[in-house]
């Protein structure tokens, strides 16, 4: 349709038609809970087809497991069995790390992948401990109870830990609540997981240095002082054992990263460690000479822990507490290790199913003996190289480590403690990437803030610090993203009817008495107020500039709002301002491509009727040229108010 009230041919912006409140409600629930549209699948379906696709949405087995075949569990059985020669000893490590027995990280290597594997909707995540969240448990836990002077105590809130972070989890699934996570950017992690790598490590130099007592702080300066302060305590025996057996760690991946077929050979590696340094201590009778083992493992699988839950006062506090940060973390690692791999191979998880089957399982797992479990990088890693095809390599890892309870754990007697910090110090190794740190450095200098300040806060504070400056800093930067949107001069590419970025394009000439603006954000609360600053900053500066160099006088101010998603009434108020203002200097104002959100409500505002339909254009090259047909036929400067036959000419 042709603007007549210019005398210029544009096209006009239309004003969506109405919609009811709960219909627009619907919709925006709709987009924020179930923008994967999950319901789809369900829709003109029998009920029984609806039972059956129920099934198989919560419990995925029922729908890979009828088209399973006989060469998927040869793959399946082969990278089961890989991960499971990892699983034992990581176990193992981690829940010393944790401050609690030996045996729970065999538990916890049990029931967890049997749930994952029914629930789960990843084919390459290995479920287990990590060692992240075994030091977050210790750490918070342990500032409640002494896990010495009250072993059997801590060991109950661990459970306890561990099922409300089940819960937690499992919630944030049902809920549709996933989005939460986001707020740990990839930055944020990158950090954090570098940082609790590093308290890790540091950590283990109570084994590697045969220490008997040691600081339970976490922080690098207390670690250290704890060290260096007792030098005359240091075994030798204990130092030159651990430091051979972590070379031969390192050696072994060295070679596992340089040829993609061995990566058996550091797969294998931690098992072949605490098998050479089992039977090393076993001949030499070396626990005698101050290097410390792990002693007597009970046999038997997973006891009944249902009743060992605190739900009493005041532990019960710092049990929540723990079970939402680990939780957070162990989400956070578990669902970004599975995208990676599900970007591989070219497949899809459902993030939300993904926390019900990490929430489920640790519930399950609280139940049971076990604490919190999810993910790891480096078994996932390892199951993904190894060729599996389906989550059924979860099932033969926990079949290996249930005939290990039943039978071998007396094998373990002998494993000396130092061999377990060194598979910990290699692992965490991994952890520390300083080439994701030097990428953020080179592409975006306030990631590397966020990535550094987490590292920071984790090593020289402790392990909540730094997750609390994470989320802080990641949260700042989207609300200065919010309050400090971008603004933009636009001008005109040559031999084109483009307009762009003038900074971006040195080339881009200005329309003489056009100022072109384009904001590159929704309008709310938060930013209106700087979005009026920095417009009227624009035009003084245009004026200005204009001054400066006798050019023709400034006449129109265009704002290109096709980034401008939605606007609310402070935005409302802000752009009435700037008209006012605006209509006082003698300039007219001109919009350019308002979205739907954006023209319903200011036409319900009556804004469209105080600028005039005219002054809306579909493109800035249409305003542009309707502005210039404007300057060189009309007088310049006109309102909405001005007679009717002055624009029909």
């Amino acid at each position: 349709m042709g603007n007549t009230d210019t005398g210029y041919p544009s096209s006009r912006v239309a004003i969506p038609p109405p919609q009811p409140f709960l219909k627009s409600l619907k919709y925006s629930l709709k987009e924020t809970f179930f923008p994967d549209d999950p319901l789809k699948q369900f829709k003109n379906q029998p009920a029984s087809k609806r039972l059956v696709l129920g099934l198989q949405y919560f419990f995925p087995i029922f729908k890979w497991g009828p088209q399973y075949t006989m060469k998927f569990l040869k793959s399946d059985i082969i990278a089961g069995i890989t991960i499971a020669s990892l699983a034992i000893p990581q176990g193992i490590s981690y829940a010393k790390l944790g401050n609690l027995p030996p045996i729970l990280g065999l538990y916890s290597s049990f029931i967890p992948p049997l749930i994952y594997a029914m629930m789960g909707s990843s084919r390459d995540l290995a479920v287990g401990t990590v060692a992240v969240g075994s030091l977050l448990m210790a750490s918070m836990l342990g500032r409640e109870v002494n896990p010495k002077e009250n072993p059997k105590l801590f060991l109950h809130l661990a459970f306890t830990a561990t099922f409300f972070a089940g819960f937690f989890q499992a919630s944030l699934g049902l809920f549709r609540l996933g989005f939460i996570v986001d707020f740990l950017s990839h930055a944020a992690i990158v950090g954090f997981m570098g940082g609790a790598a590093t308290v890790v490590c540091l950590q283990q130099l109570k084994a590697i240095f045969g220490l008997e007592h040691f600081t339970h702080e976490a922080d690098v300066v207390s670690v250290m002082r704890s060290v260096f302060t007792q030098t005359h305590q240091w075994r030798w025996e204990s130092t030159v054992l651990g430091c051979c057996f972590i070379f031969f760690l390192m050696v072994t991946r060295y070679f596992s990263k340089r040829q993609a077929r061995l990566f058996w050979v550091s797969a294998m590696a931690p098992l072949t460690s605490v098998i050479l340094g089992s039977l090393l201590v076993y001949f030499t009778h070396a626990e005698k000479h101050g290097v410390q083992v792990i002693g007597e493992l009970k046999k038997g699988l997973n006891p009944v822990s249902v009743r060992d839950l605190v739900f009493v006062s005041p532990y019960m506090t710092t049990a929540i507490k723990t079970g939402l940060i680990t939780g957070i973390i162990a989400l956070a690692e578990g669902i970004a290790v599975g995208r990676s791999f599900a970007m591989f191979k070219n497949y899809h998880i459902d993030g939300n199913k993904e926390m019900i089957a990490f929430g489920t399982m640790n519930i399950i797992g609280s139940f049971t003996s076990c604490y919190l479990t999810t993910g790891p990088f480096s078994r996932s890693a390892v199951n993904y190289n190894a060729g599996c095809k389906t989550a059924a390599s979860n099932i033969v890892m926990a079949i290996a480590v249930m005939l290990t309870l039943l039978f071998l754990t007396p094998l373990f007697h002998y494993t000396p403690l130092v061999v377990l910090a060194s598979i910990i110090v290699s692992a965490m190794l991994g952890l520390i990437d300083y080439e994701a740190a030097i990428h953020l450095w080179k592409i975006d200098k306030f990631d590397f803030l966020v990535c550094i300040s987490a590292y920071m806060g984790v090593v020289f504070g402790s392990v909540e610090i730094g997750l609390v400056i994470a989320v802080v800093i990641s949260v700042l930067r989207v609300l200065l993203f919010v309050a400090r949107p971008r603004t933009f001069v636009l001008g005109n590419i040559p031999n084109s009817g483009v307009y762009r970025n003038v900074e971006q394009y040195p080339n881009a000439n200005h329309v003489p008495g056009i100022l072109i603006l384009e904001i590159d954000a929704p309008i709310y609360f938060a930013n209106a107020s700087y979005l009026r600053e920095r417009i009227l900053r624009w035009i003084d500066e245009e004026e200005d500039n204009i001054k400066a160099t006798g050019k023709t006088s400034l006449h129109y101010v265009i704002m290109d709002m096709t980034a401008v998603g939605n606007i609310d009434a402070s935005g409302i108020s802000m752009l009435e301002e700037i008209k006012k203002i605006i209509d006082r200097r003698g300039l007219q104002l001109v919009l350019v491509n308002p979205g739907s959100e954006v023209m319903k409500k200011l036409h319900k505002a009556k804004f469209i009727e105080e600028i005039g339909h005219k002054w809306i254009y579909l493109t800035v090259e249409e305003a542009v040229g309707a502005c210039n047909f404007m300057l060189h036929t009309h007088k310049p400067n006109h309102t909405k108010d001005e007679p009717e036959g002055w624009n029909n000419v």
